[in-house]
């Protein structure tokens, strides 16, 4: 056989992401995840944003403005989400150095962070007021989560929608859409096609998953963020699905 079908039996015959519907379910998942997370802790935690760092901004830049006092949670939001995203990227490089995948110890690290959040406010009680040490210890525990899930999407999913930043991602999928119907270059249209086929479901999660957090946490509070630490757990178990050759 010559060199070249040597190489292109190696590259057929290779385990990819696409051929596991486990990893083509994830980033659905993780939408879902983000958007319960990022609901459920505005809505328990005065109004923290975990996942849309964003909103945190411009919640502090508004009281700022307005003379009112600056919640703590969202001031050290930032700064923790950068940080974390610093530490996540070290540890993918050093997991890299000794030749492991990144994607299922980071899974794992959000499903711990995402415990502890939860964790900490089951123990704190139903009425939690969102300015005590605990409850924005909890809180930055529920961003850290959310950075790591940012960093492995970047750095584990390359190729992969935004799990939490719905805005570029509904950007992306109408300019998508546009392309298939008013385009005129059939490799155009193909290739908007792809991006959008991947870009709605990631899309569809987030909204269900806000549905759903903020259903829960109308009936259970803070307890509901059992849901996100289920759908974190359900993201680890669908990395460990055996790939198809």
């Amino acid at each position: 056989m010559p060199p070249e079908d040597d190489a292109l039996t190696a590259r057929v015959s290779a385990p990819s992401v696409d051929a596991s519907l486990g990893l083509k379910l994830l980033p659905t998942v993780l939408s879902m995840t983000a958007g319960s997370v990022d609901v459920i802790s505005f809505l328990g935690l005065g109004g923290l944003f975990t996942a849309h760092i964003t909103g945190n901004l411009v919640i502090l830049a508004s009281r700022i403005v307005a003379g009112g006092e600056a919640p703590a949670a969202p001031m050290l939001s930032v700064p923790v989400f950068m940080v974390v995203l610093g530490l996540t990227r070290l540890l993918v490089g050093g997991l890299e150095s000794i030749g492991l995948a990144s994607l299922r110890p980071l899974l794992l690290l959000q499903l711990m962070l995402l415990a502890g959040f939860f964790i900490l406010c089951v123990a704190v009680g139903p009425r939690i007021d969102p300015n005590t040490g605990t409850a924005i210890l909890a809180g930055m525990l529920g961003v850290s989560a959310m950075a790591v899930q940012n960093a492995l999407v970047q750095v584990s999913l390359k190729g992969a929608p935004s799990t939490a930043v719905m805005t570029t991602n509904v950007t992306r999928y109408m300019m998508d859409f546009g392309e298939v119907l008013l385009g005129h270059n059939p490799d155009s249209v193909a290739k908007a096609r792809r991006r959008a086929n991947h870009t709605w479901p990631a899309i569809v999660g987030f909204a269900v998953g806000c549905g759903l957090g903020a259903s829960s946490e109308a009936v259970f509070g803070l307890l509901s963020l059992a849901l996100p630490v289920g759908l974190a757990l359900f993201a680890l178990v669908l990395s460990l699905a055996p790939r198809r050759e």
